[in-house]
């Protein structure tokens, strides 16, 4: 049996794992579309500086920059890659304000370089993310989302033309186009279906362009690209582990209550760089929003990588085979039965008599500890 507590966050693992192949700009004349995959020769290879004005298009949207934003936005949209992107280049003087925050990081040192940027006082809706009246008010002079969804209006969100009026240019992670767009193109569907660890990288490359760091874009990218390859090798020969990825703090995101379990075009392929197949493997990111219970307990599961959101999570994992101290001591209860999954939950939720009698064969009392009043199971007897 597995008592899980939250240990890892993985919204910056998703980057800072993925690799992508160098990208050019675009024409900044002929107004052609920004060139976000042309592969890379070597990673010796040295990258020219933006010409402007830059024209390329982004979700259907024809962006042209006379020069780097120099008051930039960053939307919330449940993540923080693109903040975490917009760092690792070195232009955090160029973030008027950023909303991609939750004091948790992969890399330790982001947490602080995060907390550094400024807010703008600015405080989110319903929908987790800034509304109109404050973005306009804020005048920035890019707004940079995560999903097309951050600019529904639907949602309370400044919409691409409202900001477009007021000379305001927006972005959107290219990978994430179709995600929030009811009106997207069957290449944009397909782009988001079939993410992987080269598309991930896109917006590094494309936020290199904008911002003329093209080098900079691009030792980076062959960093990144070095480090999932030694990772490649290093488990070639081992043989594939079934991975669950889950977030419980962001169960908001699953129509059952249940924890975010990452299912999908990039998750698939990170796992897979790492010597793992996804436990889900086949689904597509909407089943993030859908999964139930019996999916989730049928799961054949042999590695658990469990995330965190918020820092008030607590980040400890430990297998225990009692009871008594699981219940007494747990946040959350995973219990295994023929490796696969046979419950989750709080303990006294998961941990009833007629589930102990079910899975452990024997009889059990469940109650408060007289004395403690700390959740407490004693075993009566094996079932007979």
């Amino acid at each position: 049996m597995r008592l899980r507590r939250s240990r890892r966050p993985l919204a910056a693992a998703l980057c800072a794992l993925a690799a992508l192949t160098a990208a050019g700009c675009a024409d900044s004349t002929s107004g052609a579309s920004s060139r976000t995959a042309a592969p890379a020769a070597s990673a010796a290879v040295s990258a020219g500086r933006t010409g402007y004005p830059l024209t390329f298009d982004n979700c259907g949207m024809r962006l042209t920059f006379a020069k780097p934003p120099e008051r930039v936005l960053i939307l919330n949209g449940t993540s923080v890659g693109e903040v975490e992107s917009f760092i690792m280049l070195g232009l955090e003087k160029n973030i008027l304000a950023n909303v991609q925050s939750y004091g948790v990081s992969d890399d330790p040192s982001m947490i602080d370089k995060i907390k550094a940027l400024p807010t703008g006082g600015l405080s989110m809706n319903k929908n987790f993310d800034v509304p109109a009246e404050q973005v306009l008010k804020l005048k920035p002079d890019l707004v940079v989302s995560t999903w097309s969804g951050g600019f529904d209006a639907k949602q309370g969100f400044a919409t691409r033309g409202q900001l477009a009026a007021a000379g305001i240019s927006s972005l959107v992670n290219p990978t994430n186009c179709a995600m929030g767009k009811p009106e997207a193109t069957e290449k944009e569907k397909r782009a988001y279906r079939n993410q992987s660890i080269n598309s991930s990288l896109e917006f590094i490359s494309l936020l290199g362009c904008v911002f003329d760091v093209r080098q900079r874009a691009l030792d980076l990218i062959g960093e990144l690209r070095t480090r999932v390859e030694t990772v490649r090798r290093r488990v070639a020969s081992l043989p594939a582990r079934k991975v669950l990825i889950a977030c419980p703090g962001m169960s908001m995101m699953n129509a059952n209550g249940l924890p975010a379990v990452m299912t999908g075009g990039i998750y698939d392929d990170v796992i897979k760089a790492a010597g793992g197949v996804n436990a889900f493997a086949g689904l597509t990111a909407d089943a993030t929003t859908t999964l139930n219970r019996e999916q989730l307990a049928t799961a054949q599961v042999d590695v658990r990588v469990v995330g965190l959101f918020t820092p008030d999570e607590k980040g400890n994992v430990a297998a225990l085979h009692d009871l008594d101290h699981a219940a007494s001591y747990a946040d959350q209860v995973v219990v295994l039965r023929d490796g696969r999954v046979a419950g989750h939950g709080p303990p006294l939720e998961v941990l009833t008599p007629g589930f102990i009698e079910e899975v452990f064969g024997v009889r059990a009392y469940v109650g408060p500890h007289p004395i403690t009043g700390r959740p407490h199971i004693a075993v009566a007897s094996r079932k007979e």
